[in-house]
């Protein structure tokens, strides 16, 4: 506790101060927040000086003349007068403006766009790779510790024992609870969804590699986590479920010859994996960009007088350290919310009529 005090103490004093070497330069907050939450093919870690400090990344594209593999780094660091970042050798280029910004087009004769496969390890790709063997060395742990182990041995501690604590939390009080009878063929699947969700929220949090990726705030993450819920519910799903959605028990002019019903329910099979894909890309997101634009009040007030100076840095310090006590609950937060929606989801697709 006295080292965090002593963070924030520091911080407190020099940011001010460095904020202030610094004035000379404007700052573009809404370019700095995008940079933080958006995809790239570069994975930027910070400034030394006037040089960049980046990761480049492996760029797989297919273009009209094939396939092509190379490094980010070909690419200019510097946008030409068209807004873009050239490659010498295949006429490939990061578009930096218009439609395709961030993406890499295909340069045709008279600088014509056309868009290409891309199949590259962008920074999203490279973190959630990292995030995954994270993952499974926190899952083998604990599994080497239990085929070492009876079941009537002493309770684990540490580390083992923090994973069971999860594990059987979610479990006696999330899956069970919304899937209901027959849950045990749903926990493998539930399981991996919190523990995914919640590393990769953990590690979103770090400022530096091998964190600071913004995965859950990737809409491709949630929409492919949404639908592996939305297949996993619609092949679970049995008779009295598709009865209910096609010929629900209501008033017969309800449902025919204007199926008003029917039609509501239906749309209500693809409203729910919806909901869950904006819930955890919106809040994820959100709480990045804003804990991104408080720490950008530091620089935005550094030519102004002292006393706006001192003020506004003391602010923006005291809320980023509140947004990222916030974040730190919000990331197991969510990893619960999206759980205990998906264990539903797939429990209301397997109830029986309540006089059966």
């Amino acid at each position: 506790m006295r080292r965090l005090l002593l963070t924030w103490m520091a911080m407190l004093v020099f940011l001010p101060l460095f904020a202030a070497q610094e004035g000379g330069e404007s700052i573009n907050a809404k370019e700095v927040v995008l940079e933080h939450i958006k995809d790239s093919h570069e994975w930027h870690i910070t400034d030394i000086g006037d040089k960049p400090l980046v990761i480049h990344l492996p760029v797989i594209v297919k273009s009209s003349t094939g396939w092509h593999v190379f490094c980010s780094s070909q690419f200019a660091h510097e946008p030409d007068a068209n807004g873009y970042r050239t490659e010498p050798n295949h006429n490939l280029a990061i578009a930096t403006k218009g439609d395709n910004a961030g993406k890499i087009v295909e340069l045709g004769e008279g600088g014509q766009e056309t868009t290409v496969t891309d199949l590259s390890i962008t920074k999203t790709v490279a973190v959630m790779f990292i995030n995954a063997i994270l993952l499974l060395c926190c899952i083998l742990i604990p599994a080497r510790w239990y085929r070492k182990h009876k079941a009537s041995d002493p309770a684990p501690k540490g580390f083992t024992g923090f994973i069971e604590m999860l594990v059987m939390y979610v479990v006696d009080e999330i899956i069970k609870p919304g899937v209901g009878k027959g849950y045990e063929k749903y926990t493998p699947y539930l399981l991996t969804c919190f523990f995914f969700i919640f590393t990769c929220n953990v590690m979103g949090l770090m400022p530096f590699p091998p964190g600071g990726g913004n995965v859950t705030g990737n809409i491709a993450v949630t929409f492919f986590l949404a639908l592996c819920t939305f297949i996993i519910v619609q092949f679970s799903g049995n008779k009295h479920y598709w009865k209910d959605i096609f010929w629900p028990d209501v008033p017969t002019w309800l449902k025919a010859p204007v199926p008003i019903i029917p039609v509501i329910e239906f749309v209500g099979i693809f409203t729910k994996p919806f909901a869950l894909m904006i819930r955890l890309f919106a809040n994820m997101m959100a709480g990045h960009a804003i804990a991104i634009a408080i720490t950008c009040i530091i620089f935005l007030v550094a030519g102004k007088v002292i006393a706006v100076q001192l003020s506004m840095s003391t602010l923006s310090v005291f809320m980023s350290i509140f947004m990222m006590c916030l974040e730190c609950l919000v990331c197991f937060i969510q990893a619960m919310v999206f759980t205990m929606l998906s264990a539903v989801f797939i429990g209301l697709a397997r109830v029986e009529p309540e006089h059966e």
